[in-house]
């Protein structure tokens, strides 16, 4: 069982701990509190600390609960924040503005609390002197390019107006606010920062590993946005990127991917990121020879052998190639693919399972050129057996699980340069026809927009459509039949997949549920116009 180390601490307790030593590593996202949620903190933490405006009216055991911080200790003895990140921040700027506003004042009162402060900025050395270069906090967030602000606003208290970051923006606001509190209360002021180091609470949880510490975020946290495995994947970049001095080339890169990748993928769980990585992992999977239908997930995989796969100037190459590519699957790039190819992409797109992204994100890294282009007429035919056989298999062997193990056999196949043929999966004529005629193709099943739209685009006067276009599946002839179709006798053909059409989601709302007559008006644009008086 993981070991867990929890102890609820004061903000003085936590932060003066001679072996506190706290870093925001390099997976972590850039700072991201704006001056409203350092607005809510402040606001906070004065009603707490002087309820209704008065000093006497607070409890001397009276405690204030900031939330949880949660770290664990890596190899070189830092603290690692997995979750707390931007609360920590957040206090030590708010900390360091206090201490630059006590350093101003010469009364007796403060000397104390000053020295508090210090205490919780710095780190001492070994004979207690506090040493005002050695900070408790570092950040080596790969993407954010103004962390250097943020360090240099802690160790020299000043965060003049030409410092643009978020970090300078929230600075001067808690200078502003305790500025605003020192004229309204300068007796009292000392009491604030005081109040703020000995009564609000955290709650440390110290984990014996970076897993084990994100398991815990996961759990703790249904608000804030976890770590994602990208992330964790971008700090392997990063540290590779920088020891061969390419540092800010990967920032650039890495940025612009994110950006890239935000547009086109839209995945039910993970980060668009992580998709991006899932795609690429089939393809590393390939030809590595696995054919199991059993995955590792998705950290687990590219983890191996001390994340091997991610030190390397290729594999990030080849992500940036891969996620470029379905850009322009996304856009239906004319530029890139072909109408025929562009058809075929469009059916793909409403394939009854996601496997088909993997399964040609593995030919195209594959079969691609120097320039990333693919064989044309050789595409087509990939895509055009890739559709029949999927299509198939869906209606044969229902279910995303059971089409896993001939698609990896056949990734295995494409990296070994054999064509795709689906040689073992062959399926019996006979059966594929009884299966066909006795399939209950119901509107909620995946399958039946995919055979409708495999069916329309079969018609070459049928024009390409955008993928962004909603689509409904429309009865014919209306399921009411018996007081609008008489003449159809045999109920059980308003359920066949022959009654049923794509149409435009507007189109299928005009057409409604009239008789086959009347909707064939709508059907070809007609609009029904209210006389105006």
């Amino acid at each position: 069982m993981s070991k867990l180390n929890i102890d609820q601490k004061t903000i003085k307790a936590l932060f003066s701990d001679p072996k506190t030593d706290f870093l925001i590593a390099d997976y972590q996202r850039p700072y991201a509190w704006s001056e409203t949620e350092c607005r809510t903190l402040w606001s906070d933490i004065l009603s707490f600390a002087f309820p209704e405006n008065n000093k006497d009216n607070f409890k001397k055991n009276d405690e204030y609960f900031l939330g949880p911080i949660v770290t664990f200790r890596n190899e070189d003895g830092k603290q690692e924040i997995i979750d707390g990140q931007q609360r920590l921040t957040t206090l030590m700027l708010l900390l360091r503005a206090f201490y630059a506003r006590l350093g101003k004042m010469q009364d007796q009162s403060t000397v104390t609390v000053k020295q508090n402060v210090e205490e919780c900025v710095w780190k001492k050395d070994e004979l207690g002197s506090i040493i005002k270069t050695d900070l408790k906090i570092d950040s080596e967030v790969a993407t954010d390019m103004q962390k250097d602000e943020f360090l240099s606003i802690l160790k020299n208290g000043e965060a003049p107006d030409s410092m643009k970051s978020q970090y300078a923006v929230n600075y001067r606001f808690f200078q502003e606010r305790i500025n605003e509190f020192l004229n309204d209360y300068p007796t009292y002021f000392a009491y604030l920062p005081a109040r703020l180091m000995n009564n609000c609470i955290l709650l440390p949880i110290e984990a014996e590993s970076q897993d084990t510490a994100l398991r815990i975020f996961s759990t703790l946290n249904d608000r804030g946005m976890p770590l994602s495995d990208a992330d964790i994947f971008k700090a392997q970049f990063y540290k590779f990127y920088s020891s061969h001095g390419k540092k800010g080339e990967f920032i650039k890169k890495w940025k612009k991917l994110e950006e890239l990748c935000n547009q086109i993928f839209h995945p039910i769980s993970g980060t668009p990121m992580d998709e991006l990585f899932t795609r690429y992992m089939y393809y590393e999977r390939a030809k590595q020879g696995i054919k199991s239908s059993t995955t590792a997930a998705l950290r687990k995989f590219y983890e191996k052998n001390s994340y091997a796969l991610l030190k390397s100037e290729e594999t990030f190459e080849n992500l940036i190639d891969l996620a470029e590519f379905w850009n322009d699957v996304s856009n239906q790039s004319r530029d890139r693919f072909s109408e025929k190819i562009l058809r075929k992409l469009f059916v793909l797109n409403y394939a009854p399972n996601g496997m088909w992204y993997y399964f040609v994100s593995v030919y195209y890294l594959h079969n691609r050129n120097e320039k990333g282009e693919l064989n044309d007429d050789a595409f087509y035919q990939f895509l055009d057996k890739s559709i029949a056989f999927i299509w198939t298999y869906a209606i044969t062997n229902p279910g995303v699980n059971a089409l896993r193990t001939p698609i990896f056999a056949e990734m295995v196949n494409i990296v070994n340069d054999m064509p795709v043929t689906f040689s073992d999966y062959q399926f019996e004529i006979s059966l594929v026809k009884n299966v066909l005629e006795n399939f209950a193709f119901n509107n909620n099943r995946p399958i039946t927009k995919a055979m409708l739209t495999w069916w329309a685009l079969q018609d070459d006067a049928q024009k390409l459509l955008s993928l962004e276009t909603v689509f409904e599946i429309e009865h014919i002839y209306a399921r009411s039949r018996e007081d609008k179709e008489p003449t159809l006798t045999n109920t059980r053909n308003l359920e066949a997949i022959g009654n049923k059409a794509l149409l435009e989601k507007r189109i299928n709302i005009r057409a409604s549920d009239y008789r086959f007559e009347d909707k064939k008006k709508y059907y070809k644009g007609y609009v029904n116009t209210m006389p105006t008086t």
